[in-house]
């Protein structure tokens, strides 16, 4: 068991979240119980994810997709009144990390998936306002294109969508979990071979192909598995709790 506090003041340091300037507060979300035994871990809170997590008698739900925004504010109604009623009178913790899940150099979504496709010599990278956010990597040797994006479908998705307009064979890696395509235009510019992300826009097809590199939308939700998985494998070896993590898979 552990104190709600102390494990809220451990993630922020460990996951170092004042270094980021995010899209909502990275931290304890919403208070409940004092007291944790039990965590799930999801991608993305929703009411499928905080249901599943009181069957599972939980403690605390830590997600990397919150309930707040600053982009947005929701009237409390429909579904956003739901997931708040379930977490309020159930007094359930929801905890959510969102820049600093896809930054962290151990249990990032990025730095996880370098890992799983062979990275080697891992360098930050993928600036955003301010902060590098994704990691570039090399194959210990060139590989043939075609056996890299099998690599990808056999590792992350099955489904990414491929626009194959690079070279023959692949070394350079970068990688930015979820809706990162924009930042396609700064693997260009460090030359990298190859970049993956989560997300597409239309406009892309054309950069890439005119620029002569191989893009990878691998999917924003199946990218962003890997850091809560990690995050919560850490935190089940430092401290004496229980966390398992919900798959509610989604196709984008």
């Amino acid at each position: 068991m552990i104190q709600r506090d102390e494990l809220a003041q451990y993630l922020a340091e460990f996951l170092r979240v004042n270094e980021f300037d995010d899209l909502g507060p990275n931290g304890l979300q919403v208070y409940g119980r004092s007291q944790i035994s039990k965590i799930v871990t999801g991608v993305s809170a929703s009411v499928e994810l905080f249901e599943q997590a009181l069957r599972r008698n939980a403690d605390a739900v830590i997600v990397h997709h919150g309930i707040i925004w600053n982009f947005e504010r929701p009237l409390y109604r429909g579904g956003y009144k739901k997931r708040v009623k379930l977490l309020l009178e159930n007094e359930l913790n929801l905890f959510a990390y969102h820049l600093p899940l896809d930054a962290h150099e151990q249990v990032g979504n990025n730095a996880v998936i370098a890992r799983v496709l062979g990275l080697v010599n891992l360098q930050p990278f993928g600036q955003y306002k301010g902060s590098f956010i994704g990691f570039h990597g090399e194959l210990p040797q060139r590989l043939p294109a075609q056996d890299v994006f099998q690599r990808i479908k056999d590792q992350i998705n099955p489904d990414a969508l491929i626009f194959p307009f690079g070279a023959k064979e692949i070394k350079k890696v970068g990688i930015i979990s979820g809706g990162a395509q924009k930042e396609v235009q700064q693997a260009v510019g460090q030359e990298l071979d190859l970049f993956l992300t989560g997300e597409v826009s239309e406009h892309i097809f054309h950069y890439v192909k005119e620029e002569g590199i191989h893009f990878v939308a691998a999917g924003h939700y199946a990218t962003e598995r890997f850091g809560i998985q990690a995050l919560g494998e850490h935190l089940q070896k430092q401290f004496a709790v229980t966390v398992e993590y919900v798959d509610i898979p989604n196709p984008v």
